[in-house]
């Protein structure tokens, strides 16, 4: 497939900040902290990830990458003020934001892609961000073929 410009946003999709969901993952997490149990719970700083359940097909910016040699390489979150809290929906857009290559260790040219899904509450501010890098690594070199 075709990458897709940097840039061009994909489809909207909405995201529901689910109290239970929060607990569950803060739960998976081994957390205790209360922050994450109460009625008006806070998300943990990793709970955005969950986010990918609610995107439809399509949502995800095409990289062109091959996916057998696909790594995920970073990821972060940025908060433009307090977390969301349960009973938010917030509606969610993922753009790629970045494209660049390096070499490889082994040899070859190692492709990399920086998809941000930005967050935004009920009065369209942006709440978050979150940050994912992606590498696609290099082929392995052809064998050299040794002429009988």
């Amino acid at each position: 497939m075709e990458p897709q410009p940097t840039g061009a946003p994909g489809p909207e999709f909405t995201v529901p900040v689910e109290r239970g969901k929060i607990r569950e993952f803060a739960a998976a997490m081994q957390s205790k902290n209360p922050a994450y149990r109460q009625p008006d719970a806070v998300v943990p700083p990793t709970f955005l990830i969950s986010s990918a359940l609610w995107a439809p097909a399509g949502s995800r910016p095409e990289t062109g990458f091959d996916r057998k040699r696909l790594l995920h390489g970073e990821q972060e979150y940025v908060f433009h003020g307090p977390p969301p809290r349960a009973g938010q929906v917030l509606r969610a857009r993922a753009y790629l934001a970045d494209r660049y290559e390096k070499p490889g260790k082994r040899g070859g040219t190692m492709r990399f892609a920086v998809v941000v899904t930005e967050f935004r509450d009920e009065q369209g501010e942006l709440v978050a961000e979150q940050r994912s890098t992606l590498i696609e690594t290099a082929k392995r070199p052809e064998p050299v073929k040794e002429e009988s």
